[in-house]
């Protein structure tokens, strides 16, 4: 479990491609001393395990699986975004992050404003029903709040219903890896995990609800 603050910034050391999988060697701003085999650390969002780590840095092993659904970050020389799973005793600064990506979006724009730069992106059209104003998403990694949206219940008519804007202060572009966004890049996004059990209860009690004591749809048992 993580909380989408970064602890620190990382470049992809070296790739090695076995038979479509990929093991990528990342190289820590500053390696950390106590880091352990078989540890989480989220990378750009993604949760992996370290399968080996020295004093310069860490390795981990991604499926094609994990390629195909997530932004290609795994260049050689591509920043990323650091976070290790949280300890019971860490400050929750920011939501409730599983490190499971649930699609990738993409950066249409970015402004310079006083102060803040605000950024329009467009999400997978499955996960537009998980975002609004003022709520939370994760971004490569990165708790951060959404301001405005589209479509029904949004709260900008000139976004469509799979579009949402950021406000990035300089702090958060200090520290992390948005500072390189520009309009086409590829994120990873991951839906607040609240919205997506709200969304299972609901359904399934509506399954429920219509649904016969062995648990099957009636449509299935007239067939």
């Amino acid at each position: 479990m993580f909380t989408g603050i970064i602890e620190q910034l990382g470049r992809v050391a070296r790739t090695v491609d076995t038979a479509g999988n990929l093991t990528v060697t990342i190289e820590p701003n500053a390696m950390w001393a106590d880091l352990s085999l078989g540890e989480s650390v989220a990378v750009n969002g993604t949760c992996l395990t370290v399968i080996a780590w020295d004093h310069a840095g860490f390795t981990v092993d991604l499926s094609r699986e994990t390629l195909a659904k997530t932004a290609p970050h795994w260049q050689q020389g591509h920043k990323v975004n650091l976070e290790r799973a949280m300890t019971a005793q860490d400050r929750f600064g920011g939501h409730v992050v599983s490190g499971h990506v649930d699609g990738v979006g993409e950066i249409l724009a970015v402004e310079a404003q006083p102060g803040a730069y605000t950024t329009t992106l467009r999400a997978p059209a499955a996960l537009a029903r998980y975002l609004v104003p003022k709520g939370s998403v994760t971004v490569d990694g990165v708790s951060l709040t959404v301001v405005d949206v589209g479509g029904p219940a949004g709260s900008r008519a000139d976004l469509r219903a799979d579009e949402f804007t950021l406000w990035l202060v300089p702090h958060t572009l200090d520290v992390t890896s948005l500072h390189t966004w520009t309009a086409g890049t590829r994120v990873n996004l991951e839906a607040d995990q609240m919205a997506k059990y709200a969304e299972r209860l609901l359904l399934m009690r509506d399954w429920t609800l219509t649904s016969d004591e062995t648990g099957r749809d009636p449509q299935e048992v007239g067939a």
